[in-house]
């Protein structure tokens, strides 16, 4: 009785192991042929679009090359600003002022990532129905919502959208921290401030986005 009982227990397991194999077969997607490995491969060298919808290897992950480009890229349009332009106006100024140059940059700097972060990027760069002529739609982006390492097509087809976001940013800094270069010396730490963040709004964010 108790080896009919181990026999039985055996069989079931065989053959629950078996139809779970072959649901997992037959659910898996067909594996990408050669050409499609080729296209991808040569879409990814040229930084173009995919031709292909095959699940290949270079499908399942942005671009290591470009995301790589995009970060040194980013970090070295950050330092135009800080220290380069930080130090770069500090110097044409007076002695006494030289501090308070390079804390206008930082100061800008955090302002327009605060900025970026809230609204800025969805402003420039949502589309879709919420976004109008002027500017981009106000939801879809914010807070950075959706901006993952997946890449966003509709601007580069191997570059994660969170390092697009990032690379874009560097610009949207160094963009207004230039006029520091026309008010040194002239304005308060809170009125560059305000101005600044209201010229972005109204400025720079609608050009960016008809650009």
């Amino acid at each position: 009785m108790k080896k009919l009982i181990l026999v039985l227990t055996l069989l079931a397991t065989v053959l629950t192991l078996a139809n779970t194999v072959q649901a997992a077969d037959s659910g898996s997607p067909p594996k990408p042929s050669t050409d499609d490995r080729l296209a991808d491969l040569e879409a990814y060298v040229l930084n173009g679009a995919r031709q292909t919808n095959a699940a290949t290897a270079l499908a399942t992950a942005p671009g290591p090359g470009h995301n790589g480009w995009m970060m040194t890229s980013a970090a070295l349009v950050l330092f135009m600003t800080l220290p380069g332009l930080a130090l770069f106006y500090g110097g044409l100024v007076r002695r006494k002022n030289v501090l308070s140059v390079l804390a206008q940059c930082f100061g800008i700097t955090g302002l327009v990532a605060i900025l970026w972060w809230l609204f800025g990027y969805s402003f420039v760069f949502a589309g879709g129905d919420g976004a109008g002529a002027w500017l981009g739609d106000f939801k879809k982006y914010a807070l950075l919502n959706g901006v993952d390492s997946a890449p966003n097509t509709d601007y580069a087809a191997w570059v994660s959208h969170n390092v697009f976001s990032m690379y874009q940013m560097m610009f949207a800094i160094i963009t207004p921290a230039l006029i520091i270069g026309a008010i040194a010396e002239r304005m308060k730490f809170s009125a560059i401030l305000l101005f600044m963040a209201l010229w972005m709004v109204v400025v720079y964010f609608p050009l960016a986005h008809w650009v």
